[in-house]
């Protein structure tokens, strides 16, 4: 659920000899260095807090959090273009303050077990996954989420090797250590959800104790005012800054000897402009030069989350008609979401050509598509990639304002794999075979064929995932991305701060792929794999054991955030409200809107 930011955004210009900063001007560059010198003297503060103290001061910022939600949420659909009429309103509650008052519970819970001096995996169960890896079961660990949010369940995988006694040990990462400073880190913040800046910064703040310094994309500049008045009580004490700026800030910041370290979401090219200097114009020979002598211009660490293309594997098998309508408005959910600015888009449909109800669902699909409510298309950039995406595939369905790529025989699927088009452009491939044998092509085809491993997604009935027994979970664990949603969309796994958030181990800065690194990561587990989640195939009453025969029971009728839920709004806004002040009056309320959606 982030951004594919621009070369433009945010990356820092150079030359072919060395680093060089665009125009800036000396007013700026000074209130940039003070604000660098306000955060190194922020860490020595911070590195002095103890553990109780750290909890107190995240209550603080808890409660300027849920002040704002309101404005918050307001300011963000404002600046997309959502009137306050619009449908879809709601994904600025749940992806901007809902998400980080949900952080801050669980942080709040894992610095508190430290402070008593109990470990953050206390109570919560630890087993074995395939291939020998621990497994952490980290959602739900609240009852009002086991109640709210029934049916779904989320693991966190960790490396292969990793036992659970390591696990335990390890787990609170710099929080173990919270005298130990990590300097100043520098986050350059996403342009399209609001709540991920503001993430990224506590993970900075928690997972390496460094205070930070957060330059906002452009297009969060409307933002501004309502997040230092929500963050006042990191921002007064100097464990943050927010500045605004274009290229010439980030290229100033990103080599500024007092930056202990970057972190990026964005895209691969911004990443590579940062590390390893222009790919274009006058500096174009030396940046290869220097890629291939593996020289990199930033001499200081990096994470990242840059995307990718995201596969939607459907799995056969005899769905009923309801299950056809409800999963394809579940895929266009995945789709349109935010307008389909979000690097956790799902893109590429995997299918079976020989399910004998194919022809069916893509009849569904491409009605839950085109039916879902129409909105501006605002992200920088994304009209002239949805042009590229129609001049890739000049027979592509025009419906409305999206694209519905179906690959047939004649075309070549490659751009639609390899070309995130951050837009609402979604295409359809289909693979031969029925039962394990097509879930282990859709694997492989999904590993070998698409561009990135942030995150997929696999739809797939409960009488075929028992009938495919232990099969199904190879094919789970053959499946290399960060996060793995099972008949859910892993935007869910983004708004849950138990689990985590990153790409599928194994990228370098040569070879970056969808990032380095994860965040969100509450539990504070160290070296990460994946994370895992798990949710109902069939909404509410059609949960019930006596009305499918099995599957995993939830009292959603339908989940707010599908674009096709008709209280979708109202239901996100009031979640927001009770997360933030709680009460029971406000939720039954809200629980009465969820029925009607």
């Amino acid at each position: 659920m982030t951004s594919a930011t621009t070369p433009t955004d945010t990356a820092p210009a150079t030359t072919a000899s060395k680093p060089e900063t665009p125009a800036l001007s000396e007013a700026e560059r000074d209130r940039l260095d003070a604000a660098i010198r306000d955060l190194a003297t922020g860490a020595l503060t911070w590195s002095a807090l103890t553990l109780a103290q750290r909890v107190t001061l995240l209550r603080a910022v808890r409660s300027g959090v849920a002040a704002t939600a309101e404005d918050w949420a307001n300011t963000a659909a404002a600046s997309k273009g959502l009137d306050a009429g619009h449908p879809l309103r709601g994904e600025e509650w749940l992806s901007g303050p809902y998400s980080v008052l949900g952080a801050l519970d669980a942080y709040i819970e894992t610095l508190t077990r430290l402070a008593e001096g109990t470990n953050p995996l206390d109570g919560i169960r630890v087993d074995r996954a395939p291939g020998g890896r621990t497994r952490v079961h980290a959602f739900p660990l609240t009852g009002i989420d086991r109640f709210l949010l029934s049916g779904f369940t989320g693991e966190v995988w960790l490396e292969p090797g990793v036992t659970p006694s390591t696990a335990r040990a390890a787990a609170g990462l710099a929080q173990r250590t919270p005298g130990d400073s990590g300097g100043v880190g520098l986050v350059l913040g996403a342009g399209n959800v609001t709540s991920i800046p503001v993430l990224d910064v506590l993970y900075e703040l928690l997972a390496h104790n460094r205070t930070a310094l957060l330059k906002v994309n452009p297009t969060q500049d409307p933002l501004v005012p309502v997040y230092k008045r929500a963050l006042a009580a990191l921002i007064e004490p100097g464990f943050l800054r927010i500045v605004r700026g274009g290229p010439a800030a980030g290229a100033h910041l990103t080599q500024h000897p007092d930056i202990a370290h970057v972190h990026i979401t964005g895209s691969a090219a911004t990443f590579d402009t940062i590390v390893w200097g222009p790919s274009k114009g006058d500096g174009a020979a030396t940046t290869k030069r220097r890629r291939r002598e593996n020289r990199p211009l930033l001499k200081k660490p990096i994470t990242a989350e840059l995307g990718g293309v995201s596969p939607i594997i459907v799995v056969p098998g005899a769905w009923t008609a309801a299950d056809l309508a409800y999963q394809a408005e579940h895929i266009a959910t995945m789709r349109l979401q935010n307008c389909g600015h979000n690097c956790i888009a799902g893109q590429v449909v995997i299918m079976s050509s020989d399910w004998d109800q194919a022809d069916a669902f893509r009849a569904a699909l491409r009605r839950a598509y085109a039916n879902a409510p129409e909105r501006p298309i605002w992200y920088p950039g994304s009209p002239a990639r949805m042009q590229t995406a129609t001049d890739d595939y000049p027979d592509a369905l025009v419906l409305g304002d999206r694209l519905l790529v179906e690959i047939d025989d004649t075309d070549d699927p490659t751009a639609l794999e390899n070309t995130e088009y951050f837009a609402p452009v979604l295409g359809v491939v289909a693979l031969p075979g029925t039962g394990q044998e097509f879930l282990d092509a859709a694997v492989a085809h999904a590993n070998e064929r698409l561009q990135g491993t942030l995150g997929a997604n696999l739809l797939i009935d409960p009488a075929t995932e028992k009938a495919l027994g232990s099969g199904f979970e190879r094919a789970i664990t053959a499946l290399h991305y960060g996060s793995i949603a099972i008949n859910g969309w892993t935007a869910f796994g983004f708004i849950t701060p138990t689990l985590t958030w990153g790409a599928f181990p194994g990228g370098t800065i040569q070879d970056v792929g969808s990032g380095l690194g994860v965040v969100h990561n509450a539990l504070l587990l160290d070296r990460v794999e994946r994370s895992v989640l798990r949710g109902p195939f069939r909404p509410f009453p059609r949960s019930l054991p006596l009305v499918n025969g099995g599957g995993r029971l939830t009292i959603l009728p339908k989940p707010p955030w599908f674009v096709s839920a008709r209280t979708g709004a109202a239901v996100s806004e009031g979640l927001t409200r009770h997360r933030a002040t709680g009460g029971v009056g406000g939720l039954l309320k809200t629980l009465t809107k969820a029925l009607r959606a």
